[in-house]
């Protein structure tokens, strides 16, 4: 593998980083007030991010999930906005890619040009109160009527939930196979009657990124609103966390250079006993720290993008990547706060809002610790 980026890609990543940054201005006070802009998202439609990696002539970007993960990282280096970055990455990993890979054809021509457009908002309904990161441990239920189903349960934590117009949701359609054969994707648009969004969550970060229950009342979906095959949910919703992993991951590392460019220049400026603070190997250890993560966490991110649709063992080397891109994300977030001190615990220098934004990367698409059973079962253990 060639990390050495194309014109095409160097070019992609400075158009995106410019465009981001044009999207900064209010970023706290919308965090303050926990503010979604359907403004920028509309703007980011227009740049082809809810797209990037569907066909254009389905109404995306054409991407292949290298040249994504190049444009998500110069859009997480130029956003300061973390829960617009992550409502897109949840949007476009957990709900677009599933439709675009495994839906019909009727389904691509109603809902995927929209969906890359932004003109469509998507949420991806999968934990239930009861399950948590055992998933496919869920109580929603789909039984036949007619030529249809019926659905019934409770979904929580869905990302873009109190403003979606269209969700993902995963049911049991067959209890007695569980996870082999027993689940299936459904898609169920906004106004559909006995489906509502319920309880709206207040975040510790991502608070631009709004997220709530999802209520099933006895909802009457089409058969044509299966994605896939009857009791195929499992599969489609593995591979769309593999996406997730690997390329929200991409985001991150973003991020991550964002925040060692702020220690940087600002342990060059700061002086104290006489000396820029840099000199101290207590900071300059930091940051030298700070850059190697930086560097193994886009090697490992690129390296998953780059396998998801070359290898069997994809699912793994998104798990290593999201493991360590989140847990490094944290690290260097909160060295970023210990070097600005006192600085660095007040709004004016972001840092604050950033650890607050990477604690959640810990244990969306999967805790750390399921990260590593899945690593573990890989190694056979």
């Amino acid at each position: 593998m060639d990390l050495d980026l194309t014109e095409d890609q160097r070019i992609l990543k400075d158009s995106v980083t410019r465009f981001a940054q044009d999207l900064n201005a209010g970023a706290k006070e919308r965090d303050r007030d926990g503010e979604f802009s359907r403004e920028l998202w509309l703007r980011c439609g227009e740049q082809g991010l809810q797209g990037l990696p569907v066909p254009q002539e389905l109404g995306g970007s054409g991407l292949d999930p290298l040249s994504c993960s190049v444009a998500l990282e110069a859009f997480g280096y130029g956003c300061r906005d973390g829960g617009l970055s992550f409502s897109i990455c949840a949007h476009l990993l957990a709900c677009v890619i599933p439709i675009w890979k495994h839906g019909s054809k009727a389904q691509h021509e109603r809902y995927l040009s929209g969906l890359c457009s932004g003109k469509i908002i998507a949420a991806n309904a999968m934990t239930e109160p009861g399950t948590g990161s055992d998933a496919f441990a869920m109580t929603t239920r789909a039984v036949p009527d007619g030529d249809g189903f019926r659905l019934t349960g409770r979904k929580i934590f869905c990302s873009n939930g109190p403003i979606a117009d269209l969700i993902v949701t995963y049911a049991l359609t067959d209890p007695s196979k569980g996870y082999h054969g027993g689940v299936t994707a459904f898609l169920v648009e906004k106004g559909t009657k006995g489906f509502a969004p319920g309880q709206k969550f207040e975040k510790l970060g991502l608070r631009t990124s709004l997220i709530s229950e999802m209520v099933f009342e006895d909802v009457l979906v089409p058969r044509e609103a299966v994605v896939g095959q009857v009791g195929g949910g499992a599969p489609i919703f593995a591979q769309s966390m593999d996406w997730e992993r690997a390329l929200l991951g991409a985001c991150h590392i973003g991020t991550l250079q964002w925040l060692l460019e702020q220690a940087t220049e600002y342990s060059r400026t700061r002086r104290q006993y006489g000396h820029p603070i840099s000199k101290f190997q207590a900071i300059s250890h930091k940051i030298a720290d700070m850059k190697v993560r930086l560097e193994a966490a886009r090697w490992l991110a690129y390296r998953a993008a780059w396998r998801l649709d070359r290898a069997r063992d994809a699912g793994l080397d998104a798990s290593i990547a999201k493991v360590f891109v989140s847990e490094s994300l944290v690290q260097s977030a909160m060295d970023l706060v210990q070097i600005l001190g006192g600085y660095g615990f007040t709004t004016e220098y972001e840092a604050e809002r950033v650890l607050r934004d990477a604690i959640g990367s810990t244990l969306y698409s999967g805790t750390s610790e399921i990260q590593r059973n899945i690593i573990a079962r890989w190694l056979g253990l």
